[in-house]
């Protein structure tokens, strides 16, 4: 657990900073610099563009994670893994661009009556999909390098950086929309060919394949594994994404924009699964293959108790304060307030069942995953058609957090029944208690005017209970050591 701590802790000061930033850009510059039709395309974009990207590797990354410790050894370069990794994706991308071309016509016409913004820029879909799919292996490679704090931090805090500037130039006419839709989409190709440069000075990369060593390493196993993995995360990212790219369809840009900008607030509360699971991910993937399942327990054990006492004190402080939020950042986008009540249950759920994906993924039982996710992406978009049309943005909010709902609940069910794994215990149901009692404690608060005031008041008191409550309950009793005034006062 060492590199994993050590990482992990790196990974999530890179990434809170760089949500700090992303929430500054989304809550604060975009709001207030862009239309909320310019708002929603760039949301529609990046997410329509993420979902394909996701298919795109055609499951190389997931094979990179799960594969590559049977081929790694510098002496032989990694037997050219480095260059078998760029087939996949390269194929996926002749496939994507294809399939895109083809239905181009039927893709237009769903969106051209609400959206016609976004069908304006349908061929801008073409290089961001090629950028994004080929970021996720290379990312996927420097994970199973263990070498996660660059590329991380390229993606959490230097593109974010340079997104808030070209939302200055755009506003300040520097440049016209195309130019400025463009620009954004370059940001990632330059995040992307700094990422190949880092993995290139850290390790000896090769492009000749060894083909007789791959022989020997069953690569049909691999493909079918990689293949059936590309599902899988093509139909999860669907199910976080495809709130959006439904709502497109029935509603104006402008609505979506309010989504786009109210669902990005919870996941603040997923930040540290995220980082945790950049760095857990390998692990995980190298205990199953030297079958150490009491390693996997202690990751899955441990994961879940810290995450769900962290997602649940981030759950807390951002719906009591999500008013005063909206009244200093995006005035205009406050209807959205339900949204993010609605998608935290959701987010906290997910984070509170630990890494229950990176187990299900890189054991034997990998297929089953991705048979839980097609069911559940399909749930997904009935739910989306029923909700969205009677509920709005609302409804696409609900349907998001009844298939995390439904989806974490299967997922404990079989890791529970396959592994003997239940991470939950006494301590599980304090940590819910404490919530549920920080929100009622919230009601009774006076309200203060001055937003930035209530904020303070009610972020410090509900901490201050919130803390005790831990202590008292020796939730996480390993770390009493570090409170400096306990200490004294034994």
């Amino acid at each position: 657990m060492g590199v994993i701590q050590r990482q992990g802790i790196k990974n999530v000061i890179s990434n809170y900073f760089g949500l700090f930033l992303g929430y500054i850009n989304i809550l604060i510059i975009q709001p207030n610099f862009l239309s909320k039709d310019e708002v929603g395309l760039l949301k529609v974009l990046f997410t329509f563009s993420a979902l394909l990207a996701t298919f795109l590797p055609m499951g190389m990354n997931n094979i990179t994670l799960k594969f590559f410790p049977q081929f790694r050894n510098s002496d032989t370069r990694h037997y050219g893994f480095f260059g078998l990794m760029l087939i996949f994706p390269a194929l996926g991308f002749l496939f994507l661009t294809t399939v895109l071309l083809l239905f181009k016509y039927y893709i237009i016409r769903y969106y051209i009556q609400q959206s016609p913004l976004f069908t304006h820029y349908f061929n801008y879909l073409i290089p961001y999909i090629l950028i994004l799919g080929f970021q996720n292996v290379f990312f996927a490679y420097a994970n199973s390098l263990l070498k996660t704090t660059v590329p991380t931090f390229l993606n959490d805090v230097v593109s974010r950086v340079i997104l808030m500037c070209l939302t200055f130039g755009y506003y300040f006419r520097l440049f016209n929309l195309d130019t400025f839709v463009f620009l954004n989409i370059m940001v990632y190709g330059l995040q992307l060919i700094l990422t190949v440069a880092y993995i290139i000075y850290e390790d000896r990369i090769s492009l000749k394949i060894d083909y007789s060593y791959l022989k020997s390493q069953n690569p049909k196993a691999m493909i079918r594994y990689g293949f059936m993995l590309s599902f899988a995360g093509l139909t999860f990212i669907g199910l976080k994404s495809l709130d959006n790219i439904m709502l497109a369809h029935y509603l104006p840009l402008s609505v979506v924009a309010v989504f786009g900008v109210s669902a990005m607030i919870p996941s603040l509360i997923e930040a540290p699964l995220n980082a945790l699971d950049r760095i857990a991910a390998p692990s995980i993937a190298h205990a199953f293959a030297a079958n150490n399942l009491e390693e996997i327990k202690s990751i899955y054990y441990k994961s879940t108790r810290y995450l769900f006492l962290l997602g649940g004190w981030l759950f807390i402080g951002i719906n009591i304060n999500i008013h005063s939020l909206f009244q200093l950042t995006a005035k205009d986008y406050a209807s959205g307030s339900l949204v993010v009540l609605i998608i935290s249950i959701g987010t906290l759920i997910n984070i509170s069942t630990g890494l229950n994906d990176s187990i299900l993924a890189y054991s034997k039982k990998y297929k089953y995953l991705t048979y839980m996710l097609f069911f559940l992406f399909i749930l997904a978009v009935i739910n989306n058609m029923i909700f969205i049309p009677r509920w709005g943005i609302e409804g696409a909010a609900f349907a998001t957090c009844l298939s995390s709902f439904i989806f974490n609940s299967i997922k404990f069910t079989y890791i529970w029944k396959k592994f003997q794994l239940q991470p939950f215990d006494r301590k599980s149901i304090y940590t819910l208690l404490l919530i549920l009692l920080c929100f009622g404690i919230n009601y009774f608060i006076p309200v203060v005017v001055n937003p930035i005031v209530n904020i303070i008041i009610r972020s410090t008191i509900v901490t201050i209970v919130y803390g005790v409550g831990v202590y008292l309950f020796r939730i996480v009793p390993e770390f009493h050591h570090l409170i400096p005034f306990i200490n004294k006062v034994k």
